[in-house]
Parts: structure tokens; C-alpha cells; sequence
């Protein structure tokens, strides 16, 4: 069994977070997931979504508050095999990036590098500033997978669901979970009718 950490920060796209969660529920794969939901996340649900908080836990095996740092998956000692922060704002990577925890998703993001457990952060701000480049770079260099949601069209999408859904399968296989969640490229003349 895999066991996932999803942390949803404060910034725009928690679309992102629920498309990761819904996903990770109907695969096949024993999967226990572990979220938290930051304040600010809670608002952007409200604000980008239909979805109530209730709902987003029910997709979780287990939800902490952001402000608790008693928490399991504040620790070492608890083994998980993977963190994924999506989306992550500027504030919670500076934060990662500097060391600097006061809350439980950054916490557990320092835990899992300390750790040297694979993490994932999906960061959705634009333009980025150099100080963002330099937050982020450090945290490529530390060993975290950095995966913007950057959308490709060689397919063509026909919706914004499947634009998500290749941000999702991005995660996914930076997870190192089997799916079959999106198109895959299959090379030029696939997709080339003349």
C-alpha cells in the first residue's frame, strides 16, 4: 500500500488537488491518503468550486488541520512514501524552501525531504518572480519534483477537464502509480491526418 500525503495550499486551482484526489480513490491500487487544507485553501474551494469541505475529506483517508503540528505526518518516524503540495502558493514554498514551518504542510513537506521521501509541488502563480525561481530551484535541487500546471495541446483538448486531467497524470507519474488517466503521446503522425 501507498501512502500519500496531498497538502492544498492557498493558492488558485484547488481544481488541481480534487482532479489528484478523485483520481487517486477510483484506482485500483490500495492507496491511503492523508490531506491537509489550509485556511486559504478552504476559501479558494468556496470561491473556484461547488464542492463543500465535507466533500473534499470523504475523498481523504485521514484530514489534519493546518495548525496541527502534533500530527503523525508531522514526524520522521512515520513512514509515508510520498508528498504532493497542489496547488502550492508562493508563501508555502518560500517557507519549505527557507525552513522556516508554521504550519502542518510545511512541516511535513521538511519531513519529507529530511527523509529523502519523494515530494511533489504543483506551483500555481505567473508570472514568477526570481525570488519564486530561486524558492523553487532550491527545492529541485534538494530532490523535490517540480511540476507546474502547464497544459500541452498536441491532442487537441477538447475541455478544460482534460487539461486538468494532464496536470493529473503528471502527478501520477511522478507518484510512480500505474493509470491510464490521460492520452499519451504517440508521435507525430498519430496526430498528423495529411
Amino acid at each position: 500500500m501507498k501512502r500519500i500525503i496531498i497538502g492544498i495550499s492557498g493558492a488558485s486551482g484547488v481544481v488541481y488537488a480534487i482532479d489528484l484526489l478523485k483520481t487517486l480513490r477510483n484506482l485500483p491500487q490500495d492507496i491511503e491518503i492523508h490531506g491537509v487544507v489550509s485556511q486559504w485553501a478552504r476559501e479558494n474551494l468556496r470561491i473556484e468550486t461547488d464542492m463543500k469541505l465535507t466533500e473534499l475529506y470523504d475523498l481523504m483517508d485521514y484530514h489534519y488541520a493546518n495548525h496541527d503540528m502534533a500530527a503523525t505526518i508531522a514526524s520522521g518516524s512515520y513512514l509515508i512514501d510520498a508528498m504532493v503540495i497542489v496547488p502550492a502558493s508562493m508563501k508555502t514554498v518560500a517557507g519549505i524552501a527557507c525552513g522556516f514551518h508554521d504550519s502542518l504542510i510545511g512541516r511535513a513537506a521538511d519531513v519529507t525531504l529530511k527523509e529523502q521521501r519523494k515530494l511533489i509541488i504543483v506551483p500555481r502563480e505567473t508570472p514568477l518572480s526570481v525570488i519564486h525561481l530561486e524558492n523553487l530551484t532550491k527545492l529541485a535541487k534538494l530532490g523535490a519534483h517540480i511540476i507546474p500546471p502547464i497544459p500541452a495541446f498536441y491532442h487537441p483538448p477538447q475541455s478544460v477537464e482534460e487539461l486538468i486531467r494532464q496536470q493529473t497524470t503528471k502527478m501520477l507519474d511522478s507518484l510512480g502509480i500505474e493509470h491510464n488517466v490521460a492520452e499519451r503521446w504517440q508521435g507525430s503522425s498519430r496526430f498528423n491526418k495529411g
